[in-house]
């Protein structure tokens, strides 16, 4: 364990003396999985999920916040088929969209017309700027461009960021951008709403959130908000990359990537089972 702030270790001395009122939040994306050319192929290690399950018993949630839809998250996380994550939620397309493993039920609000309109659109404006081969994701409430399989995907993406922002703007949606994906997206919620809902359903007394790149921003900063208005403690943990910095001056410990989250949660599952044998 290598947590370099006060407010995390105190968080973690807090989580290992009583769990029980701890929600675990996580990314789906870099943090639950590798990150990999096809996204459809972002299968959740198991290694790290079953970290989760070990996990999923002691605390008062698990959650999985993503901009993934969580249909698609469940998928690739096997989570309906996770004895141990039998009251977790997945808050897909960053909290518009909820699925709780305890009902199996889904909730999927209806789509706003400007994503079909922008996603009919992408293909000229890709063509227009030579990047016809940029891989377009439709995600129902939005739709994305993925740079990474491109010659120059950094190069690709700065290209793309400008023109892709105006035609979010003119179909009354917002960009969000990723590694190396440019997402159009419906306005009016981001992970840090979804972690503010979880946390007045809840009333957590500790958060623990690990997260990757940009879209775990607003995540970061609700939950430092909520610790420093004396509300929960909590642990912030980055799932570094070479790819990506954003979270690390914001995180209390960085880690290398999804085998460093599942190698930390590990830690943290074991020092449970020795502070409370047999719960």
């Amino acid at each position: 364990m290598h947590i370099t702030s006060d407010a995390g270790r105190a968080a973690w001395a807090a989580i290992t003396t009583d769990p029980s009122t701890t929600l675990v939040c996580s990314d789906f994306d870099g943090v639950l999985s590798p990150i990999v050319d096809n996204p459809d192929e972002a299968w959740a290690s198991e290694d790290t999920v079953g970290v989760l399950e070990r996990l999923g018993s002691r605390v008062a949630k698990v959650a999985i916040v993503t901009g993934r839809p969580a249909r698609q998250a469940v998928r690739l996380g096997r989570l309906d088929e996770r004895t141990g994550l039998a009251s977790a939620s997945v808050l897909g397309l960053y909290g518009f969209e909820r699925w709780d493993a305890d009902t199996g039920d889904y909730d999927e609000p209806e789509a706003p017309g400007g994503v079909a309109n922008a996603a009919a659109a992408l293909p000229d404006l890709l063509a227009d700027h030579d990047l016809a081969d940029a891989r377009i994701e439709n995600k129902r409430l939005s739709v994305g461009v993925h740079t990474r399989e491109l010659p120059d995907p950094a190069a690709a993406f700065e290209r793309l960021t400008g023109p892709l922002t105006e035609l979010a703007e003119s179909h009354d949606l917002q960009v969000e951008p990723g590694r190396f994906v440019l997402e159009l997206r419906a306005r009016g919620l981001d992970k840090g709403d979804a972690i503010r809902r979880l946390v007045d359903e809840l009333h957590p007394t500790a958060i623990i959130y690990a997260g990757d790149d940009l879209g775990d921003l607003p995540a970061f900063r609700a939950v430092r908000w909520l610790r420093e208005s004396g509300r929960v403690k909590a642990l912030l943990i980055c799932s570094g990359s070479d790819e990506q910095d954003a979270l690390v001056a914001v995180s209390d410990v960085v880690v290398d990537g999804p085998d460093g989250v599942a190698e930390l949660l590990g830690e943290l599952a074991d020092a449970l089972d020795a502070a409370h044998p047999g719960a």
